[in-house]
């Protein structure tokens, strides 16, 4: 253990301030010249505007049409129906800083910062569809309890060559030795090293932005990553996560390769995961509410698994959010198929790693790599919230493989999204407005995939059928 350190003033901080004042002070040292003014949609893609310093200051409130956060992955709008009513006007939403998630954006050529905006309608009401908020939503709940979630996110990502025409498939990159991977190198130290400078990139723009990466790990994937981060505040961790995606691609495009954090990017290699770490504290006496004085294993830990179990399954649409995801979810593969649970157990859904009574918490292995973390932090923790408000009791735990047991989790996109909006529970702790937009845009990308031949049906029905 390392000795702890004074927290940082303003000025010398690489990230976040208290308050506009302390922004203009902070800009000002750093002679910045424009600001990246941020939201997160509903795929996690960062929107909004660039302006220069003295119109973010002079300028009024930033403003936004209200149809971002009703867009899809490809910028379509879904059809209204009679339970999604999109806003004719598309008028406008307020904008407003979070002067916390200030920070400098490394890879700019000029001087620039960004930070991160909460969406709010013109009376001052949080904007209910926004992913930020949404997870605010979920923080409130555990609040009223006296309750703080604590989560620590692992984020799992491939380096692929440069892919400029999507009917090719995607290959691994070529690293200082000359030749692509081939083959598992699960931690291998000397894979991580074909890429170091590239890895050194990374690490220099995060500590720019005062983001913190606990591990760097190899993944079994040719060319798979995996970045740690430390445990902490579930907001502040799915920041750090929408600015890592936004790091690590920028970072890799400097050496001419691609970060892609696609669930199943390659058809013969693993998939790409998000597992969460979850425990709760007390918030007044900062103590894991998963365990009791003794060091056992407490009501709440098994009620927050059962929860996990029951509901899982039915937020899948915000755990694995595309129809590629679902191709991660294969059997024999590292990937859970099922909800099951047991004790440092890698092939279940939820598995609980061997910790002290302090650390013990649980890990949710289900989500993939292209899910939005606002939404997937604030999914997983509602579906153990509920689970704790009902007093639910779990399964035994899964001793051995749970890899031959049944699927217990959708196999597909509108399967997850039609048990989603069937699960009345989750519409009453989401809220009906995100559940029927969330609803709308999943359908109308399922639709859009829907459009597009895949060579598997020119390879294997063109002459045959």
């Amino acid at each position: 253990m390392t000795e702890p350190t004074s927290p940082a003033t303003p000025a010398d901080s690489p990230r976040g301030v208290a308050s506009l004042q302390e922004a203009r002070e902070w800009l000002a040292r750093r002679g910045i010249e424009d600001i990246e003014c941020v939201v997160p949609d509903q795929a996690g893609v960062a929107r909004g505007k660039l302006m220069p310093t003295d119109k973010f200051f002079g300028g009024p409130v930033m403003s936004l049409p209200a149809s971002l956060f009703a867009q899809t992955i490809s910028g379509e709008m879904p059809e209204e129906d009679e339970g999604f009513q999109y806003d004719p006007t598309d008028g406008d939403i307020m904008m407003r800083p979070d002067y916390s998630t200030l920070s400098v954006v490394p890879w700019a050529s000029d001087p620039t910062a960004q930070i991160i905006h909460d969406a709010y309608t013109r009376d001052g009401r949080p904007v209910e569809i926004a992913p930020r908020q949404l997870l605010k939503r979920i923080m409130n709940l555990y609040d009223r309890n006296g309750w703080t979630p604590v989560v620590a996110p692992e984020m799992e990502f491939y380096l692929v060559k440069p892919n400029t025409d999507p009917d090719y498939p995607l290959e691994p990159p070529v690293g200082r030795s000359g030749r692509p991977e081939s083959g598992r190198q699960s931690y291998s130290i000397q894979a991580v090293n074909e890429f170091d400078d590239l890895f050194d990139d990374i690490y220099d723009f995060s500590e720019a932005q005062g983001l913190e990466i606990d591990t760097l790990i190899h993944e079994e994937g040719a060319a798979q990553m995996e970045i740690n981060l430390r445990h902490g505040d579930p907001v502040q961790l799915a920041d750090q996560v929408f600015l890592f995606k936004r790091t690590i691609r920028e970072a890799a495009l400097r050496h001419k390769m691609y970060a892609t954090f696609m669930a199943k990017p390659m058809s013969r290699e693993p998939g790409s995961a998000m597992h969460i770490h979850q425990s709760i504290v007390d918030t007044e006496t900062g103590k894991n509410i998963f365990s009791d004085a003794e060091g056992n294993p407490t009501s709440e830990f098994f009620a927050f698994i059962a929860g996990q179990q029951k509901y899982l399954p039915a937020v899948m649409c915000m755990l694995a959010p595309y129809v590629n995801s679902y191709r991660r979810l294969a059997r024999n593969t590292a990937a859970p198929i099922n909800v099951h649970w047991g004790y440092d157990n890698r092939t279940v859904g939820i598995r609980v790693p061997n910790s002290g009574p302090q650390a013990r918490r649980v890990e949710n292995r289900v989500p993939s790599s292209d899910a939005n973390p606002y939404l997937a932090m604030a999914a997983s923790l509602a579906c153990g919230y509920l689970g704790i408000e009902e007093g639910l009791t779990p399964e035994d735990p899964i001793e051995g493989s749970a890899r031959g047991l049944p699927h217990t989790l959708p196999r597909g996109l509108l399967e997850a999204v039609a048990l989603f909006e069937e699960t009345d529970e989750l519409t009453d702790i989401f809220g009906k407005a995100f559940v029927s937009t969330y609803r709308a845009i999943k359908q109308t990308e399922y639709e859009t995939f829907m459009r597009v031949i895949s060579s598997w049906e020119r390879e294997y029905l063109l002459l045959s059928v």
